[in-house]
């Protein structure tokens, strides 16, 4: 009964009282439980003593073991390189980097190779950050001067073999800050044999073919290669390898579209294309709209579209494309100046490089073959015509030098 007595206020609660408004108070009851701050309790005075005793009995702790010093050689007065310690990956780590093409475009570096190509990249301005050889002589051999600001990292001809994409490596790698066309300080013999001739690559995918073109301009003396989106990468590596230092002895412009490529044109300049159509025979492909007795004018109202855009057979057919002038390669075609437009290894020419060379008055140039062949390799096409411009400006300028000395009267 007793224990009934004392349950009867806890009932009654229970009973009277709204669960809401129990769990209200429950509630407040918690926050305030954890409002409350926890009692910090100090140790006493001798315990204190007997903690600072015990650490003063541990054993000192080791030093750290000491890192092993940077062996250095020097290469020439004021000219300081590092031997790299056994088991260094920082050449296969930046080659490994370097040889992406993103790595490139958002860094601004790139990869160069061989003591010819290297040489020329230092004379042509190039600014080095990191060379890596296996012999004292390869430096000597290159600009000291242009190597003081670098870092020069000696190791073992082995490790270059094993990162170095030719098959008898040289023993010299470089990382190089991006070149700048316009910073660059071309070879004077080259600027003095430069003619008004310019080369624009259209979509040339094949990084020996490219290389082997920027070779050939160099050659022809041609004064700057543009290069349209959809071309390789000049900076790849088997395009430098390819150009054997062509990418330092004239501009190259790349990742253009056609839009902008007007921009870097001389005014007034002809745009000519090489193509494989046979200047006798009768134009049976052109895309003559409605209304419209000739397709040139017509077609140069359209917007350029790049030229992935063309690569569907099915869209490509739909494309008007403008009427050109044909003939061989060997006819007289140039001007001052004078550009010509060499087509990819897969698609060849693009509409958009058609339109333009329309706009400009410019005609399609053939290399005549035996029956039964389709066209030439991209690369032996390009140099055949450019040195056929060549010749032909040369002779334009030598006519021009006679008619001042030897006025006809």
């Amino acid at each position: 009964m007793a224990a009934l007595g004392r349950m009867a206020p806890k009932l009654g609660c229970s009973l009277l009282c709204p669960s809401g408004v129990r769990g209200a108070e429950v509630g407040r009851r918690g926050v305030r439980a954890l409002r409350r701050s926890p009692v910090r309790v100090l140790p006493s005075q001798k315990e204190r003593r007997a903690t600072v005793a015990e650490e003063q009995k541990r054993p000192p702790e080791p030093p750290p073991p000491p890192q092993p010093a940077v062996e250095r050689g020097s290469a020439g007065p004021g000219l300081w390189y590092e031997k790299a310690s056994p088991g260094d990956k920082r050449l296969g780590k930046v080659v490994t980097i370097a040889k992406s093409k993103k790595f490139r475009d958002h860094h601004g570096k790139v990869l160069l190779e061989g003591q010819r190509l290297i040489r020329d990249a230092l004379e042509a301005g190039a600014v080095p950050l990191t060379l890596f050889f296996n012999t004292v002589g390869h430096l000597k051999e290159l600009p000291e001067a242009e190597l003081k600001g670098a870092s020069l990292v000696k190791v073992k001809f082995e490790d270059i073999k094993n990162w170095s994409d030719l098959i008898t490596p040289q023993g010299l790698i470089g990382i190089f800050s991006k070149p700048d066309h316009a910073k660059m300080s071309y070879p004077a013999a080259q600027l003095a044999s430069s003619l008004p001739l310019l080369l624009i690559c259209d979509n040339i995918r094949d990084p020996g073919n490219l290389g082997t073109i920027l070779r050939s301009a160099a050659g022809a003396g041609c004064e700057k290669v543009l290069l349209t989106k959809g071309c390789v990468d000049p900076w790849e590596p088997k395009v430098l390898r390819a150009g054997m230092g062509a990418h330092f002895r004239l501009p190259i412009i790349a990742n253009l579209d056609w839009e902008s490529l007007p921009n870097n044109l001389p005014a007034a300049i002809q745009v000519c294309v090489a193509d494989n159509k046979d200047p006798d025979a009768r134009a049976e492909t052109m895309s003559v709209p409605r209304g419209s007795s000739r397709a040139g004018p017509a077609c140069l109202k359209s917007k350029p579209k790049a030229a992935s855009e063309y690569e569907d057979e099915e869209r490509a057919a739909d494309v008007c494309i403008p009427e050109l002038a044909v003939q061989y390669y060997y006819e007289n075609w140039t001007q001052a100046p004078v550009a010509v437009v060499i087509g990819g290894e897969t698609h060849g020419l693009s509409p958009d490089a058609l339109q333009l060379a329309a706009s400009t008055g410019g005609k399609r140039l053939v290399i005549p073959m035996v029956p039964g062949m389709d066209s030439l390799n991209s690369a032996m096409a390009a140099a055949i015509v450019l040195f056929e411009g060549r010749r032909q400006l040369l002779q334009r300028h030598k006519q021009e030098d006679e008619r001042q000395t030897f006025p006809v009267v």
